[in-house]
């Protein structure tokens, strides 16, 4: 069943308040959420290479639970290394053939490491647990049945829209641009660990940036707030650029206090606070659109590394914001979208047991003039379901 409808109320853009908040790709929850999505996304290419199908997995439940350093000005050392342990489930043989789950997720998880962390040494600074075993008779049996789309693993539902609020793209485009190559080259002691929470309150926007300095970098309190400032003016220049904004204000590093040496600075060793102070969790982090947006509808799942064929947890959730989007960008005068998705455990995943667009339409378009151009994207989405579930796995869609 599909059904069209208006959206009711008032966009995100018209409240006076909005809060969005994104965990940068150092962030523990975001090493979560992006290592295990990648070692999914190897398991899928093993599972094809060896046996011409995917097989059942969920590789979705994790802690990187924080290590031990010793920090100083100009350096330090690791005392304890990080501890990431990787679980829930896999298929370990088909076909007569041993499938090395364990080893290709430790090999995906070092990469990984090493290519988006500057600092961290896998072999050095992270210690793996594998916990992952074989899965359930019966969630095992839905991917030997018969039939060219696969049956869903649980009745779940799942929310997506289009187009990001300017808030929205505001919290996101500052993360990317403090974490990205160019920024990194220019400020070698910034961490990969930022976090921005922005509030915007009527047309102002405030942002609050945490990001810690590379201790190697960084030779006394002195120079470690010289160097704050120098990035605090690109900061504000950043946000002196963005379009739409009224009063744009910053903080950054806000826990700072002069006169307390390393007590009373954000210093790290690594770059990721998961060396010393915060754990990690999949799920924990942002949606699949990159952030966190409180006033937006939340789904419940956790979508990073659960399996892209049958998980409808994961294939709804990224399925929605890929449906809100096109419609939005197909459909002449709608605009915003909302698309929520439901299944039902045991049928097909390509007849959702309901498929609801909420539009938010320009003014003089009525919802029967877009009514069924929404329809047709919604239903074509979901007929091309089976190649939209192996680009998943080929890892073409962010989680986080």
């Amino acid at each position: 069943m599909i059904s069209i409808e208006t959206a009711r109320g008032f966009s995100v853009s018209a409240h006076r308040v909005e809060i969005v908040e994104r965990k940068g790709r150092g962030h523990p929850d975001s090493i979560c959420d992006a290592v295990m999505d990648a070692i999914s996304v190897a398991l899928c290419r093993t599972y094809r290479e060896r046996c011409g199908r995917i097989l059942h997995h969920n590789i979705d439940k994790s802690l990187l639970a924080a290590g031990s350093v010793e920090r100083q000005f100009g350096g330090g050392r690791v005392i304890r290394p990080m501890e990431f342990v990787i679980g829930d489930r896999a298929t370990f043989a088909a076909a007569g053939e041993e499938i090395p789950v364990a080893e290709i997720a430790i090999d995906t998880a070092n990469r990984w490491l090493r290519e988006n962390l500057r600092f961290v040494d896998p072999a050095k600074h992270v210690r793996y647990r594998i916990v992952l075993a074989p899965g359930s008779s019966e969630l095992v049996d839905i991917f030997a049945r018969p039939g060219a789309v696969m049956v869903a693993n649980d009745t779940s539902a799942a929310v997506g829209y289009w187009p990001l609020s300017p808030t929205e793209r505001a919290v996101l485009d500052l993360e990317r641009f403090l974490n990205g190559t160019r920024f990194k080259e220019r400020f070698p002691e910034s961490g990969e660990d930022v976090k921005v929470m922005g509030l915007r309150t009527g047309t102002d926007l405030t942002m609050t940036v945490a990001m810690p300095l590379i201790a190697r970098f960084v030779h006394s309190e002195a120079d470690y707030f010289d160097r704050k400032k120098a990035i605090g003016r690109e900061i504000g220049e950043f946000l002196a650029g963005l379009p739409g904004f009224g009063r744009r204000t910053f903080h950054f590093n806000t826990l700072d206090e002069t006169g307390r040496g390393l007590n009373g600075i954000y210093l790290s060793l690594l770059g990721t606070s998961a060396e010393d102070a915060d754990s990690g969790q999949v799920g924990r982090g942002n949606r699949v659109n990159g952030i966190i947006a409180l006033s937006r509808p939340l789904g419940s799942e956790a979508t990073a590394g659960k399996n892209p064929v049958s998980h409808v947890g994961k294939i709804y959730t990224i399925l929605a914001h890929q449906l809100a989007r096109e419609i939005c960008e197909e459909v002449e005068g709608v605009a915003e979208a909302t698309v929520l998705l439901l299944s039902r455990i045991g049928t097909p995943i390509d007849r959702p047991a309901m498929a609801a667009a909420q539009l938010r339409l320009q003014r003089g378009l009525r919802l029967a003039d877009a009514s069924g151009r929404a329809r047709e994207i919604i239903a074509r989405g979901l007929a091309g379901i089976g190649d939209f579930c192996l680009e998943l796995a080929e890892g073409r869609y962010p989680v986080c």
